[in-house]
């Protein structure tokens, strides 16, 4: 308890998905037990738990989109479904002994920070709590983005978007919109198309699909996987191996691709017969400017007498009658948005103020910058799993994430190192100098040389999504806390000059005092 009788932890975790569950258990292991994992909703699990729309399954090997700290040798397929990763999380979060520090339904409105009780002011739905140290573990993937259509709000239908699927309406014999074909939508389609009367698929940009690799997992492997736990191991270590080697030619020889653009394209005319479907569904862009797609129905499902490509966006609504970009109209009696989420501009950030008196939305205006994609100025012990530019495109996110856990881990070991009510406030110049390096390698990247409008570029047009290199690069870069990047901070005191002691320092130069 603060000396005010408010309820104070040591560190608070914002968001329960695979960031939140794995902070609160490298937390635990590093022998802190005082914190809370607030989450908004009423469960655990994250955008595993949201996305519940028909279909909704891993585009990541499941022994390699996991915690290398907790694994299951149990994984029924290779590309496993939503119900199974979801089940996953509430398994962590019970074997690591996670559900006293959850507080659930407890959405954090807003953030705050003390400046001189050097701690975070936390206003959520079930009350006001204090803590030394917050870890957003909110995601990039956990707010919907719905476009600003003219007529939405008329439209006498349904209306939903993938990750708030209204299981409650019955498709069957309807005719339904599918706006957006990014990763939600393949999955979609096919598994929504058999029961629609009618399916018109909008398509902005058409994705660039690959073969799916996906089989069941046999009860040999899993009993193999159980009992010799280095196979499970190996097999881990070589879907990672096989990825790491396929990062360069994204990040530094995009003209590498083009054998898998022909392979992608060999894909689609195995299933697409009609010249002019074809012609609608071919990208005139890099492979991988834009994430690229798995999928072997998806092809197939476009194919269906009762399914309508219109290769263009939703420009408007009237009535029950949808008008694209290009004219085309079309009756509807459900909408659904595939349209993704918040990514470049967190609504988070709108909620946490920081040492300067601006949200962190207001610092980001211009766009997300963090050192090490963790920590940004202004807002002194305050670090983001999951932040500017440590997005990957070919590999998997929970890889990203365990490597940020030991630079939390370490972060935590340097403040008590330095001792006292303490903070440490990452230095704008070393932010800048991390950012202005990100930037000049993203240049040569198929992100950025690719052709494509994508959802990693933020509104400027400038990447802040995705990871330059490999994940065991990023791993080095995120091994430990570098002090100099740093300015240490203590509570305010008078000095002979009247300034407060310890201002301006690095945290380097306070240990050397």
């Amino acid at each position: 308890m603060a000396d005010d009788g408010q309820r104070h932890v040591r560190v608070a975790v914002i968001g329960s998905g695979f960031g939140g569950l794995g902070a609160a258990v490298r937390l635990r292991r590093a022998g802190i037990t005082d914190f809370v994992v607030l989450e908004r909703a009423g469960a655990v699990g994250g955008t595993w738990r949201d996305n519940s729309y028909p279909g909704c399954a891993c585009d990541v090997p499941s022994h390699l989109y996991s915690f290398s700290f907790a694994p299951n040798p149990e994984w029924p397929r290779n590309f496993s479904g939503q119900p199974h990763i979801r089940a996953y999380l509430e398994r962590v979060a019970d074997t690591f002994g996670l559900r006293p520090h959850l507080r659930l339904d407890c959405e954090v409105r807003a953030l705050r920070w003390h400046a001189e009780r050097l701690w975070w002011e936390i206003d959520t739905a079930r009350g006001p709590l204090t803590a030394d140290v917050v870890i957003s573990a909110t995601g990039p993937l956990s707010d919907p983005q719905i476009p600003d259509i003219p007529g939405l709000a008329d439209f006498p239908g349904k209306v939903f978007h993938s990750a708030r699927w209204d299981h409650d309406y019955d498709l069957r014999g309807k005719r339904v919109a599918m706006i957006g074909t990014g990763a939600s939508a393949i999955q979609i389609v096919p598994a929504i198309q058999p029961q629609a009367e009618r399916l018109t698929v909008f398509q902005r940009t058409p994705p660039w699909v690959m073969p799916r690799a996906d089989r069941r997992i046999s009860g040999v492997e899993r009993w193999l996987h159980t009992k010799v736990p280095a196979t499970r191991a190996l097999r881990r270590q070589l879907l990672w191996g096989i990825r790491e080697l396929q990062v360069s030619a994204f990040t530094k020889r995009p003209g590498e691709l083009g054998l898998i653009e022909a392979l992608a394209k060999a894909h689609m005319h195995k299933a697409v017969k009609d010249p002019a479907l074809r012609a609608r569904l071919t990208p005139d862009y890099r492979i991988g400017c834009k994430r690229i797609l798995l999928s072997n129905s998806w092809y197939p499902a476009l194919t269906r007498p009762n399914v309508d490509v219109v290769a263009s966006g939703l420009r408007e609504i009237r009535g029950n009658v949808l008008v694209a970009s290009d004219g085309t109209e079309t009756a509807a009696d459900a909408i659904i948005f595939g349209t993704g989420f918040h990514v470049t501009d967190m609504p988070i950030a709108r909620r946490v103020t920081g040492a300067r008196g601006t949200t962190l939305a207001e610092e980001w205006k211009d766009g997300m910058a963090a050192l090490r994609g963790t920590s940004a100025a202004g807002f002194p012990n305050f670090l983001t799993l999951i932040g500017p530019n440590t997005g990957l495109g070919n590999s998997s996110m929970i890889l990203i994430i365990e490597a940020q856990l030991n630079y939390l881990v370490d972060f935590l070991h340097q403040l008590d190192v330095l001792g006292g009510r303490i903070a440490l406030d990452a230095r704008q110049s070393a932010v800048d100098a991390w950012t202005r390096t990100v930037q000049e390698r993203m240049a040569r990247t198929v992100w950025n040389t690719g052709g494509c409008d994508s959802w990693y570029l933020d509104a400027n047009g400038r990447n802040t999504t995705v990871w330059p290199g490999t994940t065991s690069e990023f791993r080095r870069v995120t091994r430990q806390v570098d002090l100099a990047e740093y300015e240490v901070l203590r509570p305010p005191r008078p000095a002979p000059d009247g300034a407060p002691a310890g201002a301006g320092r690095t945290a380097a130069e306070e240990v050397a005092a």
